[in-house]
């Protein structure tokens, strides 16, 4: 497969330069072939096909170059010179779509080689012969366009047929290469556009397993999950974390005297308030469950979770959603427990969270016991005297 395209006397132009360049243009396709050929045996050579086709793409715009500027020099009839630039324009443009989509045909050899056969024959037998004959008559005395008329008819018909074959040989490999490579290249984009699809899908999938369906805050496994984190993270850097727990005020009687429905829009409200209570992305909103919220304050001591749980039983009472089976207010109300510590210092932090839900569920419970409506700090935690870095905040 080394000489694919074999150098004779045909290809001879007697142009000074122009036959030079054209046999090493077929040696560098032959290289190319060859090397084409040897990497459907199994050989490693992607590197060495990249340095030979970067070769023969620099050596064939050298010689297009200076091709048109021979054509130039001797005044060549413009109805030559126009397709010849065009055929130039083509092929740069085909053979770098074609290598850039070799990887998805089937036999890009047989491709690749065949393209370059049919061109050779165009190029070199066809349309340089040509340019060669016209820059004689033009040297002989005849104008371009008298040397452009007598090159149409002095080519005999066999010859004509002949170029006209390979032409449209040329003509058709160009057009069913450039389908191939736009399929291959929509392919590309389509399977580009599902993939971003399931990416996307995979990011909503996971939102919609952390997000409460109803609320649009977080839901109680992802509370679970960044609280352990919190505490975690806490404990080893030995800053408090608070939490605040919230429970709507008789949301029994609520449901049972206005419907469920507009229980649900009664949560929503509630979730909406809670949300405008925190200003820090690190903050997590969470349904606990039922008509329980919490929220997860990071490096926040007692002062600041129990501003926090005054600023949510503030914004839930200026709701003013009535509550018609109330016996606390005349609107909807919540009771909060906040709490804060350091936690103690562990790989997973599930005892911090543990102790400090412990803590501002007690101070929920000692909230509603005082009437609802309102919130209560926890206690500061007790250190157990076998553990030091545990901190009251």
């Amino acid at each position: 497969m080394d000489t694919t395209f074999v150098w004779d006397d045909n290809f001879i132009t007697d142009l000074e330069g122009v036959d030079g360049q054209h046999h090493a243009l077929v040696d560098l396709f032959n290289e190319l072939s060859g090397a084409l050929f040897r990497q459907g045996q199994g050989q490693d050579n992607d590197a060495l096909l990249e340095d030979i086709y970067r070769r023969l793409l620099a050596y064939t715009e050298y010689h297009f170059a200076e091709e048109e500027e021979l054509m130039q020099q001797h005044g060549l009839d413009e109805r030559h010179m126009q397709p010849h630039r065009h055929l130039h324009q083509q092929f740069v443009e085909q053979v770098a779509l074609l290598w850039r989509q070799r990887k998805s045909m089937a036999d890009p050899g047989t491709t690749l080689v065949g393209f370059l056969t049919s061109w050779l024959g165009l190029h070199i037998l066809g349309v340089d012969q040509s340019m060669a004959r016209q820059i004689c008559s033009i040297r002989g005395g005849l104008s371009p366009a008298q040397a452009f008329d007598q090159e149409r008819r002095n080519n005999d018909n066999g010859t004509q047929a002949l170029l006209k074959m390979i032409g449209k040989l040329y003509t058709a490999l160009s057009l069913q290469n450039m389908q191939l490579a736009e399929s291959n290249l929509l392919l590309e984009e389509r399977v580009a556009e599902r993939t971003q699809e399931l990416a996307q899908a995979n990011v909503r999938l996971e939102a919609m397993s952390r997000t409460d369906g109803l609320l649009q805050i977080a839901n109680r496994a992802y509370f679970e999950e960044r609280l352990v984190q919190a505490c975690a993270q806490a404990g080893r850097s030995g800053r408090p974390v608070g939490l605040v727990m919230v429970d709507v005020d008789h949301f029994k009687r609520y449901n049972d005297h206005h419907g469920h429905q507009q229980g649900d829009r009664c949560l929503q409200a509630v979730a909406q308030a809670l949300r405008t209570s925190v200003h820090r992305v690190s903050d997590v909103v969470a349904r606990y469950g039922g008509e329980e919220f919490a929220v997860i304050l990071p490096d926040t001591d007692a002062e600041g979770a129990l501003a926090v749980a005054r600023q949510i039983v503030r914004n839930v009472r200026l709701l003013e959603l009535a509550h018609g089976n109330s016996p606390v207010w005349p609107c909807v109300t919540v009771s909060a427990g906040a709490a804060s510590m350091v936690p103690p210092a562990s790989k997973d932090g599930r005892y911090g969270r543990t102790q400090l839900v412990d803590m501002a569920d007690a101070a929920l419970y000692g909230a509603k016991s005082l009437g609802r409506n309102g919130c209560q700090l926890a206690a500061a935690p007790q250190v157990p005297a076998e553990d030091a870095t545990q901190q009251p905040v």
